[in-house]
């Protein structure tokens, strides 16, 4: 069964995000005082706990929840296979994939460590389908019907 590890917020672009004890997702906007939200197509992202184990393997840096700026840890799902347009639910709420992976930051401080990052080809994004609150524990289900 899929599962939320961690949740994670940054007040501000260019921080380390910080696990907390729920988000709330707000339709159109996405995390209630992160500060990627806004009405646009990366409101939310999720990073698989599997993916993140790959690069603790090679990694000389603790590699905690927040590190790839990820507001999302989760566990059980294959996150990076998953088609544009599916629909997961996620606790109470609901979203819908809209990117798979994203550019690295060119000073981004695990790449420069490691030689590499996973958000760019295992991060995934979405945009907030129904409003609602997550919190580690909650389980994750793709919905049927969905891409």
């Amino acid at each position: 069964m899929a599962k939320v590890v961690s949740v994670n917020i940054s007040e501000k672009k260019g921080e380390r995000k910080r696990p907390v004890p729920k988000i709330h997702l707000k339709l159109r906007h996405g995390i209630v005082g992160d500060a990627h939200a806004g009405d646009w197509h990366r409101q939310i992202s999720l990073l698989a706990e599997e993916s993140i184990d790959t690069m603790r393997a090679v990694s000389p840096l603790p590699l905690d929840a927040g590190v790839f700026a990820e507001n999302i840890n989760t566990v059980g799902i294959d996150l990076k296979s998953l088609p544009v347009g599916t629909r997961l639910r996620i606790g109470e709420t609901e979203v819908e994939v809209t990117q798979i992976g994203k550019e690295c930051h060119s000073d981004c401080a695990i790449k420069k460590a490691v030689g590499q990052c996973v958000m760019p080809t295992e991060g995934i994004f979405a945009v907030v389908v129904r409003e609602g609150n997550v919190r580690p524990g909650d389980e994750i289900e793709r919905l049927e019907g969905s891409k």
